[in-house]
């Protein structure tokens, strides 16, 4: 795979396979959204059940990236591979956009269902704690202007921040929470109705489409961003 990962071939390969991830990440949005707001309104929460169909592809996608994050600074710190650090890089802002997108959707689940924006949830407060990493990762990136130490030092902090993926999963079983607790990959199977979980994998498939499409075109933007930066230093 890390011979696979070569910047050219990475070009090469990425560059065929961007117009197919667009496309389906498109479609399959298109074909959740449409599921999901045409779906009946829950019997219970009426039809602020539909914020699910984004809030909760938004927080899955957000730990994904986080994973992939971690996955890459580790490749970059052990294998000194020049991809790598680019991949990492490339991936914190996507992960705290989509962070920020399931806070704000899930607060305003949250207004209706539990009478509060915010409450110091378990869930919710480990989920927080995982924009304030993100949003650190990207500041001790331009806070450092040689690349090669900004990586490593980026690198340790992803991997350290890992931590809290374990805590977010895991967090509506160790503590007492106003935050339901699994109700798709769980013993028995999901406890969500068909007609709410199949909008639901489109929209999470959807997005995790979404995010690799976003991912590889900024991965590719910082390989030309830094071929060009070595031009015009081989120029000077």
């Amino acid at each position: 795979m890390l011979r696979y990962a070569n910047p050219k071939r990475f070009m090469d390969l990425s560059g065929k396979a961007l117009p197919w991830l667009g496309a389906g990440a498109a479609i399959l949005l298109g074909i959740g959204l449409y599921m999901g707001f045409t779906a009946p309104p829950d019997y219970q929460q009426g039809d602020t059940v539909k914020i699910m169909f984004v809030h909760v592809p938004a927080a899955w996608v957000a730990m994904m990236a986080y994973g992939l994050m971690a996955l890459s600074a580790a490749i970059g710190l052990i294998y000194r591979h020049p991809l790598a650090d680019v991949a990492a890089k490339a991936a914190a802002p996507l992960g705290a956009m989509f962070t920020a997108l399931a806070l704000i959707t899930g607060s305003l689940w949250g207004k209706p269902m539990w009478g509060a924006w915010w409450v110091w949830d378990g869930r919710l407060t480990s989920f927080l704690i995982l924009l304030l990493i993100y949003l650190g990762y990207i500041a001790l990136w331009n806070a450092i202007e040689d690349e090669t130490r900004a990586a490593k030092a980026t690198a340790i902090l992803a991997l350290v921040g890992a931590v809290n993926l374990p805590i977010i999963e895991f967090s509506v079983r160790w503590w007492t929470t106003l935050h339901q607790g699994e109700s798709i990959l769980r013993p028995g199977g999901p406890s969500i109705s068909a007609v709410f979980l199949w909008p639901l994998f489109a929209m999470a498939l959807g997005y995790t489409l979404l995010f690799f499409t976003l991912w590889i075109v900024r991965i590719r933007t910082e390989i030309l961003e830094r071929r060009a930066r070595s031009l015009m230093l081989g120029l000077s």
